[in-house]
């Protein structure tokens, strides 16, 4: 599903250019949940960017469902991501404006699904979630974990090959934390491919295979028994 090869990324301004990613090589195949983890600074949201196509590497190829996606203009990209992945961001990154329900409609609107089959797909995922009573809430009349809950919703609504988490436990306690990765979990064990980037030794233990990024650089790779999960 996913492959990059001799990735990098540089960042350049008058005075200096920085290289976030150098040279790497990863490879993840459909239906697999993989950790990324690493210090502040060394490279991983640069990564998950690309990976996203929120962005184009600097040197290299990146490959998605077998498509070369490493060059393509920004229109080109989000035509890509359509319905193809999913973002879970620390910050939730939910539209104060707009109530539960609105929110996790959004990309459904932008894929021009009709107004019945998006009241169904909305409704749907928002019972799973355990947010059905909170459709006409908005964000900030929720707590944390329940914004992250509707986060999840509204990254899944559409089905999507891919799931992308950035620190997704990174504003919650503890029991919430474990609520949202098991609902990752979840997800991955119905065929959601999961690319998540982590602080949390917790929460990567969640994963098959965990990543560790150093300066821009994979150096360590881990892969775990899945029965172990």
């Amino acid at each position: 599903m996913i492959k990059t090869e001799h990735l990098s990324k540089i960042f350049r301004t008058e005075e200096v250019e920085t290289k976030a990613l150098n040279d790497v090589n990863l490879h993840v195949t459909e239906g697999e949940f993989v950790a990324i983890m690493g210090p502040s600074g060394c490279g991983k949201s640069s990564l998950l960017n690309i990976i996203g196509l929120l962005d184009n590497p600097s040197e290299g190829t990146y490959a998605f469902n077998g498509k070369e996606v490493g060059k393509l203009k920004e229109s080109q990209r989000t035509q890509e991501r359509k319905g193809n992945v999913g973002f879970v961001f620390q910050s939730f990154n939910l539209i104060d404006e707009l109530t539960v329900f609105e929110n996790v409609e959004l990309p459904l609107i932008y894929l021009k699904i009709s107004a019945s089959e998006r009241k169904r797909m909305v409704t749907e995922v928002l019972e799973r979630m355990k947010m059905g009573h909170r459709v006409k809430h908005f964000p900030q009349q929720l707590s944390g974990g329940q914004q992250q809950r509707v986060a999840i919703a509204r990254a899944v609504v559409a089905n999507p090959k891919l799931i992308l988490a950035d620190e997704p436990t990174g504003n919650l306690d503890s029991k919430n934390g474990i609520e949202v990765m098991d609902l990752l979990t979840e997800l991955n064990r119905e065929g959601t491919t999961v690319v998540m980037v982590t602080h949390s030794d917790r929460d990567a233990n969640y994963a098959h295979r965990i990543i560790n990024l150093f300066d821009g650089k994979i150096v360590t790779e881990t892969r775990k028994d899945a029965e172990l999960v």
